[in-house]
């Protein structure tokens, strides 16, 4: 149980592209995504004794970390932008931001009304990029059980969101 030193530098080097690809999908900036990777890199290092290959693949270990950072730096409240002075920068933006558009903060709270347990399994899945048999495995759950629990996430997301057609 565990990683040494010399798995889990073959482990950043082997996965960090896919971490990458994932983050870069999340947050849609190079230098955001580049970020929350190396914080996923950071909290995977301290927490490399606690990682049972028994319970995940080292992928699914990784991205379920990287995941956690990028929801923990949505949640964070965001300072405001100033200017040299130190008065309040105003910003406009035409919806070049998915980010900053209404219907993601619709999103956040339509997810976190989600159970745990398959708003867990859907980010796995709908995020993450994991296979569903990635996603059980990494979870401890039967196949079909990833299924369903995805599939009850998209139902219930559709319903909450409705059509939307930015």
């Amino acid at each position: 149980m565990g990683l040494s030193t010399e798995q889990f530098n073959q482990m950043v080097q082997e996965h960090t592209p896919m971490l990458m690809h994932i983050s870069l999908g999340m947050v849609k900036d190079k230098h955001e995504a580049e970020d929350r990777v190396q914080e996923a890199l950071g909290s995977a290092w301290k927490s490399r004794d606690l990682y049972n290959a028994d319970k995940g693949s080292e992928k699914s270990w990784l991205a379920k970390i990287l995941k956690r950072r990028v929801v923990d730096n949505w949640r964070r409240p965001q300072p405001p932008v100033t200017t040299s002075t130190g008065d309040p920068m105003r910003v406009e933006c035409f919806d070049l931001d998915p980010s900053q558009h209404e219907f993601c903060t619709d999103i956040r709270e339509a997810l976190d009304r989600l159970p745990d347990c398959i708003r867990e399994t859907f980010l796995l899945v709908a995020v993450d990029e994991l296979t569903h048999q990635e996603a059980a495995d990494h979870l401890g759950i039967p196949i079909g059980t990833a299924l369903s629990r995805v599939s009850k996430a998209r139902h219930r997301l559709h319903r909450q969101l409705g059509d939307f057609r930015g």
